[in-house]
């Protein structure tokens, strides 16, 4: 419950911003003109983002005869979860990681890489894909699609209000170091936020997936392993295309400190410690 109203609250924030540097680019005027540019940007991404990412990473959709266990694995999944049969993907790629797309349940997909089914075992696996059907199940893929689109939005703006220049609330030219202000800080407060928001759904998926496999220790030592793999090599999926990193089951800016600050995911360690205490209070 404290990640749903985290989540609700950060998305009313994001919106806030977007719409505050709408105003500082164009006044009242500027702001209705940003909002419906944002409706105009989500309504695209609902519609179409699947397709673009699937598109993206080259997937390739899988059934039983071309990859029975995975294929299998996932259905059994989703029937015990009481989710719709999703589509399946495999991805080409040596670099283990996974995530889920579709704009909700009833058009959902997953993808793995082909590199994550060698290395991880089939216990494992099941925790990886049960954590993806939870983020299908708490329909975060439109979360993260309309918090990605506004964090775009607000970049966009804030750069054609350092080019242009901004307008007060009553149409008069701002303050040209106003409008420099808002364009450094703006698009950071948005990444920032949008960041925030990924980590909460990440945990979220973390607890769902563990409850959907009934062996929360499983996704422990499938993330595990996925950290220890990306220390030697970049995830490679991720690092080609950083606009949809917050959707893997990791990310390659984990980590603490100030690179933590910047990372869509919680880090490794805590994750792990949360999904061993869930293990431990079923055995105890």
């Amino acid at each position: 419950m404290f990640n749903l109203v985290k989540t609700a609250i950060l998305m009313a924030a994001i919106t806030a911003l977007f719409m505050a540097v709408g105003a500082m680019v164009g006044g009242r005027t500027g702001m209705l003109v940003a909002l419906a540019l944002a409706v105009g940007m989500n309504f695209f991404s609902y519609w179409f983002s699947a397709d673009m990412v699937l598109r993206m990473y080259n997937a390739r959709e899988v059934d039983a005869g071309s990859a029975p266990q995975f294929y299998r694995l996932v259905q059994e999944l989703a029937a015990r979860g009481g989710l719709p049969a999703p589509k399946v993907y495999l991805i080409d790629e040596e670099a283990p990681n996974a995530f889920a797309t579709g704009r909700n349940p009833e058009h959902a997909a997953v993808a793995a890489t082909t590199g994550i089914l060698r290395l991880l075992s089939e216990r494992e696996l099941r925790g990886v894909m049960a954590h993806e059907l939870a983020h299908v199940a708490h329909r975060d893929i439109l979360i993260s699609t309309v918090s990605a689109t506004m964090a775009g939005a607000i970049s966009m703006l804030a750069n054609f209000a350092t080019i242009f220049g901004g307008r007060d609330e009553n149409g008069r030219p701002a303050n040209p170091l106003a409008g420099l202000a808002v364009a450094l800080l703006a698009p950071l407060a948005a990444s920032l936020i949008q960041m925030a928001i990924s980590r909460a759904r990440e945990f979220e998926a973390d607890r769902g997936g563990a409850e959907l496999s009934g062996d929360p220790a499983a996704l422990a030592s499938a993330l595990q392993k996925i950290h220890h793999y990306a220390q030697g090599i970049p995830l490679a999926p991720a690092e080609a295309h950083p606009e949809t990193a917050q959707m893997m089951i990791m990310n390659p800016l984990s980590g603490g400190g100030l690179r933590g600050l910047f990372s869509t995911h919680p880090s490794t360690e805590e994750r792990v410690a949360r999904l061993m205490a869930m293990a431990q209070g079923r055995a105890a």
